[in-house]
């Protein structure tokens, strides 16, 4: 586990794909006890450790995860994904390029939770929530192309499904229409970048999450600045 910020209020670590946040029907080890026991084994803490979860990552996607250390900060944390006053940035590798390049994705979300799937619909209709993300093309090889976007609502599946739906799904992406799964189950999408005011001291924190050890994320990433 790697740790890109920590203070008394707050822990933002880096979550690796295969991981999952939080507990669920698996049984599988969450990021949040993870965190919880690194915790109380650095600071030789006794009892029961506090931490709050206030955003989530899809079990195949890695990168920047936001935890709550006290209650207080938990509270306002949570206002502050609610109300969308928390700056996400992802980055997403696709095999087609966008067109147009650089754009904004606008449209209405309906989850079927048999399938664990969203689907996009360009109208409201019953049970659709919007949603609503930019993105721009920020680097491409012969076959690949590095995608950048900034993600203004969070809904289930948004960044899949809304890149699906312009014909550019993720790399490794299956359920969204990817030609073939990466070998380790991943997908190719990461949240690179947090941008929030802390909760607490009110100072600005900006923290990005390492890119992934693997030789395409290298080579799209090589001539970023």
């Amino acid at each position: 586990m790697t740790i890109l910020y920590e203070d008394n209020h707050i822990i933002i670590v880096n979550k690796e794909s295969g991981e999952i946040v939080q507990g669920d029907k698996t049984g599988d080890t969450p990021l949040s006890e993870k965190v919880k026991a690194d915790i109380k084994e650095r600071h030789a803490k006794p009892g029961n450790v506090f931490l709050g979860v206030v955003h989530r990552l899809d079990r195949p996607v890695c990168g920047v995860v936001v935890f709550a250390k006290t209650s207080k900060a938990l509270t306002r944390l949570n206002d502050m994904f609610r109300e969308g006053k928390v700056r996400k940035t992802y980055w997403a590798i696709t095999q087609q390029r966008p067109n147009p390049e650089n754009g904004t994705i606008e449209g209405w979300l309906t989850r079927n939770e048999k399938q664990n799937k969203s689907y996009m619909h360009d109208k409201e209709k019953p049970g659709a929530k919007k949603a609503v993300l930019n993105y721009k093309t920020i680097a491409a090889t012969n076959r690949y192309v590095l995608v950048e976007v900034e993600l203004l609502t969070g809904r289930h599946h948004q960044i899949r499904c809304q890149l699906a739906a312009i014909g550019c799904p993720i790399k490794g992406d299956l359920k969204y229409g990817a030609r073939r799964s990466n070998p380790d189950g991943s997908i190719s999408l990461m949240a690179r970048k947090v941008e929030l005011e802390h909760p607490v001291t009110h100072q600005l924190i900006s923290v990005e999450a390492p890119i992934p050890q693997d030789n395409l994320w290298r080579d799209l990433t090589s001539s970023l600045p």
